[in-house]
């Protein structure tokens, strides 16, 4: 009994401590949940590497909007010797906005040093932030070539429009890794992960629902029309059915089927929507192929599950 007891707490503090290191909460055993098993499973590590990928993406991208340097400026340990994004600038942002953007570039900041921290990582792949990677997007998302070319980077509307397209993408692939993860301390920093990058759309969303009936300039199209044809683009790219919703949707996909508005993207169960990594990869390459890098990682992602995939036929 009194090895029982003692091999108990030893797995106890040994808990205890591996959850304090990825949180930074103080070590005192009373401030934690104990948990026991294995901190950090073999496919939890590729689960949360894989999501370095969009992390990275993100970070670079929020930080250049904002302050019109990345993380070379900011981090530079954390891009592990990793290529500059091609085409990232800085936003012409009002003031209020431009400091939401930056504290999201920080907050990516510390993601990227939590995950690496505690899994380990690679350098930052090749990211392609540039205007006319967004405008390939919002021209496939709207089935026509927009004159002039979309450039995310002009004002604050267009550079909102333009996170709406990446947060998100973060959000259903931590949802979708969340079933696969078993360890208590890859559990505890995936569940950190998901709740700011699910902050983060939906203030995103949130701002753009204020001006859902405004037109984007010059286009004559309203912020949501183009919020729906984006999202309808990530389901046509992912092919696995709707889990993605603009600002507005027939009344059947609302909340409870009772509105047609549509702040927060969820289920029938207002329940967020979940991705595989290939259907990430399929979106965020914008080939609709794991197998076929493009769009914002132009030579493919990072990572043993993103590797694979480029590497298989």
């Amino acid at each position: 009994m009194a090895f029982v007891a003692v091999r108990v707490l030893s797995l106890f503090l040994l808990s205890t401590a591996a959850v304090a290191t990825v949180t930074g909460v103080g070590r005192n055993p009373a401030c934690e949940s104990p948990a026991i098993g294995a901190p950090v499973f073999p496919l939890d590590r590729d689960l949360l590497q894989f999501a370095l990928n969009l992390e990275h993406t993100e970070c670079d991208f929020f930080l250049f909007g904002a302050l019109g340097r990345g993380l070379d400026s900011v981090a530079p340990e954390l891009a592990m010797g990793g290529p500059p994004p091609i085409g990232a600038r800085k936003a012409n942002l009002d003031a209020t906005t431009r400091l939401i953007v930056e504290e999201f570039g920080y907050q990516e900041v510390g993601h990227l040093r939590a995950i690496k921290s505690t899994v380990g990582g690679f350098p930052r792949p090749q990211l392609d932030l540039s205007a006319h990677n967004f405008a390939n997007i919002m021209d496939n998302a709207l089935g026509c070539h927009l004159n002039p070319p979309f450039d995310p980077y002009a004002d604050t509307l267009n550079y909102l429009l333009a996170s709406y397209v990446i947060p998100y993408m973060g959000l259903v692939a931590y949802v979708g890794a969340n079933p696969n993860t078993n360890g208590f301390v890859a559990k505890r920093l995936l569940a950190g992960l998901l709740a700011v990058e699910a902050g983060q759309d939906a203030i995103i969303r949130a701002i753009l629902y204020q001006r859902k009936h405004e037109l984007v300039a010059p286009y004559n199209i309203t912020v949501a029309e183009f919020t729906d044809r984006i999202s309808e683009l990530r389901n046509r790219l992912a092919m696995c059915g709707v889990r993605d919703e603009g600002l507005l949707v027939p009344r059947e996909l609302g909340a409870e089927a009772r509105l047609s508005t549509n702040i927060l993207s969820a289920n029938e169960d207002s329940l967020g929507y979940q991705r595989t990594p290939a259907e990430v990869l399929r979106v965020v390459y914008g080939t609709g192929s794991e197998h076929v890098p493009g769009g914002f990682l132009p030579k493919g992602g990072g990572g043993k599950i993103a590797r694979a995939f480029l590497a298989s036929p």
